[in-house]
């Protein structure tokens, strides 16, 4: 998945205004006109690359005299030591872009990173690890595609995307088969629907329903696997609620399509990467 610079750049150039502040670099001072830098952006620890696209539009809105070469891609997997991207260029411009272009780097790698880590959980499963929407305001397109990187799913982008019954919207409709209802009335046949239940009861009013995918929240085992047995195929099961790397296996077990993992994008550690002159 790779995002077009048009929706990467409005993030990246905030980011840089936030860093500059009103005055630019200061410490820039330091380096004579025609000092030029030779660096290297590399791993210092196991993980997945994503962000790379991020940190070539850093280097290219401090000076577009900088030149930015990715050594690897988005999902490509490194170990500590290996070069992700060169740098060359005005070394003062290079060390004023170095700090926003590796904050985005360490990031978003570790969002993939994290990813990568609950996919392989799950493997030789059906299940698929999907993102969720809480992701850091500002940066959502980014964290999704370092999701997609590291093996797994976006979900909704948006509140635009879908429709997304959840509880509070049950509770203002009075139930979830009204709530369908007027969720049917008003999305037209491109429009997904998928509902939040909380009980094995909501399961079975909602089926009746027929929507496009149901999402168990919270659920047990146990009732994760008789919600697989109630729906029999008929709708796509999303299992969410406190999923981490100890228990997605026994989940994804249990026979649901989808499991949503916010950690993903709220929680993920970055890795450590550093440009090293």
């Amino acid at each position: 998945m790779t995002l077009p610079d048009v929706l990467i750049e409005p993030a990246v150039r905030a980011a840089l205004l936030e860093d500059l502040g009103r005055g630019g670099d200061a410490t820039a001072a330091l380096m004579r006109s025609g000092e030029t830098l030779s660096a290297r952006f590399s791993a210092r620890s196991a993980g997945v690359v994503a962000g790379a696209s991020a940190a070539r539009i850093a280097c290219r809105l401090v000076d577009d005299a900088l030149v930015f070469k990715p050594r690897l891609k988005d999902g490509d997997a490194v170990k500590a030591g290996d070069v992700i991207a060169s740098l060359d260029g005005p070394a003062a411009s290079a060390l004023t872009a170095e700090r926003t272009a590796l904050n985005f780097l360490t990031h978003l790698s570790g969002v993939a990173t994290a990813t990568r880590a609950y996919v392989d959980a799950v493997a030789g499963t059906a299940a698929r690890i999907a993102a969720t929407r809480k992701t850091l305001p500002g940066l959502r397109a980014l964290q999704k595609a370092a999701v997609v990187a590291g093996g797994g799913l976006p979900h909704r982008y948006g509140l635009d995307d879908a429709i997304l019954i959840k509880d509070n919207h049950i509770a203002a409709c009075g139930s979830v088969g009204e709530a369908l209802t007027r969720a049917r009335a008003a999305a037209g046949h491109m429009r997904v629907i998928e509902v939040e239940v909380d009980s094995l009861a909501q399961l079975d009013e909602a089926l009746t329903h027929a929507p496009h995918a149901v999402l168990l929240d919270n659920f047990s085992l146990a009732d994760l696997r008789t919600a697989v047995s109630r729906a029999k195929g008929r709708t796509i099961l999303e299992a969410s609620g406190g999923v981490t790397l100890a228990t997605v296996r026994t989940i994804a077990e249990t026979g649901v399509d989808i499991i949503s993992v916010g950690a993903l994008t709220h929680s993920a550690s970055a890795l450590d990467i550093g440009l090293d002159a």
